[in-house]
């Protein structure tokens, strides 16, 4: 019988549903929160809280419609190689008894994809934290999550022209990582620079213990969200977990020790960067790449992304407060090139894809082609809505508010009260 559901691929995928949530709250509030100063910590946790809320509701409204329907692809339209459409606006047609083609109830991915829609945009915060009005963020962000993830998240899982072109992005390299990371980017641009902003002397966190149980967090939730994209409990989701683990440990053990050489001390945030930014890097490879691709990939994506936070950030003066272009961004890139490189058809099977370390060069050139293909569309997207919404509602706050913390002048509460 075809027609069937899977109780242990069903559990699974929803088990992992749980743990991505998790990456966002508590995850992202917890790390981003312990970067910033203990006058904005408030405003970190309130944007993301308020992103796991409304993206939820646009997701089930209209979101998950674009990326997955196919009855514009099915009725002949070219439209539908950019959007799927309105065919399951509100969940229309879904029934506790449709199925998917793994065997799970529609139901379950509908709420382990909206776990993916929700997490993308809170990766942007870490670009313009203590410096963003609310009522602006909330204007730019539901913007950004329709007009920028719901399309590249049908183009490249949902039967776009990106998932035609043949791209490999098994969990989010740039549906998540790379869209978010270029837009983190474009808006700690145009937004301008804290005004006790100096190039060469970081703002100091305010609680680094935040900043390991966010990393905590993290690391932990990322198993559902790699792991859990095969969709079953199977050898797949086996691997995905296990090379998800060694890139991230391998990014921590060479951020750690980048750190030691160059600042003469081996430090905790330096450490939890290095196995985000692993994270990051192995997310779109974790459906095809081998314990080889994982160290590999652990090695090389820490060394970069700490020349960007390093080196180029101070050099080109803008300021990524979080660095979330620098670790999101760019490890995202680095993570969606070397798919290219580090497929193998010891995971992907007989006749599956494979990278040019193995011979196809083609399949390199094709992740090339989706990066780029996304910066640019990030990029443009982000500014346009920028501009629009900052002439609408304004983006910055004002100076004193700056000064004296977003906490109080824009939620009138704070977090510490001794």
């Amino acid at each position: 019988m075809d027609n069937y559901i899977d109780s242990g691929n069903t559990a699974w995928v929803l088990i992992s549903s749980m743990l991505v949530l998790l990456m966002s709250i508590p995850g992202i509030a917890l790390f981003y929160g312990g970067l910033v100063r203990r006058k904005n910590v408030l405003s970190v946790v309130m944007q993301t809280l308020f992103l796991v809320s409304v993206v939820s509701i646009l997701w089930v409204a209209f979101g998950y419609s674009w990326a997955f329907d196919t009855s514009l692809a099915e009725s002949g339209s070219p439209l539908g190689r950019f959007v799927g459409g309105f065919g399951k606006a509100f969940l229309h047609g879904i029934t506790l008894d449709t199925i998917t083609s793994q065997h799970i109830p529609e139901l379950a991915f509908v709420i382990f994809q909206c776990m993916f829609a929700v997490i993308t945009p809170a990766l942007i915060l870490g670009a313009f934290a203590e410096r963003i009005k609310f009522s602006g963020f909330i204007l730019f962000i539901v913007l950004w999550e329709i007009i920028a993830y719901f399309p590249m998240a049908h183009w490249v899982w949902g039967g776009g022209f990106l998932q035609a072109m043949g791209a490999i992005d098994f969990a989010g390299g740039t549906v998540v990582h790379v869209n978010a990371g270029i837009s983190a980017l474009v808006m700690a641009i145009l937004l301008g620079k804290r005004d006790d902003y100096r190039t060469g002397h970081p703002i100091m966190p305010h609680n680094i213990m935040f900043v390991f149980l966010g990393t905590c967090f993290l690391w932990l939730g990322w198993f559902g969200f790699n792991a859990g994209s095969g969709l079953a409990a199977d050898g797949l989701a086996a691997n995905a977990f296990l090379v998800t683990h060694v890139a991230t440990a391998t990014a921590a053990i060479t951020w750690m020790a980048i750190d030691w050489i160059c600042n003469k001390k081996p430090t905790t945030v330096g450490a939890c960067t290095g196995a985000v930014a692993g994270l990051v890097a192995i997310t779109p490879a974790a459906g095809t790449a081998d314990l080889l691709g994982a160290f590999a990939i652990g090695l090389v994506t820490p060394v970069i992304c700490f020349c960007m936070v390093a080196f180029v950030k101070p050099r080109f003066k803008y300021d990524d407060a979080l660095d979330a272009f620098g670790v999101h961004g760019v490890g995202g890139v680095v993570g969606s090139i070397l798919t290219g490189v580090f497929a193998t058809r010891f995971v992907t099977g007989e006749g599956g894809v494979q990278g040019a370390l193995y011979g196809d060069w083609h399949q390199l050139w094709v992740q090339v082609e989706t990066t780029l293909i996304t910066i640019a569309y990030s990029a443009v997207v982000t500014f346009f809505l920028f501009k629009l919404v900052d002439a609408w509602v304004g983006l910055r706050v004002d100076k004193r508010v700056e000064e004296e913390g977003l906490d109080i002048y824009e939620h009138g509460e704070s977090a510490y009260n001794r």
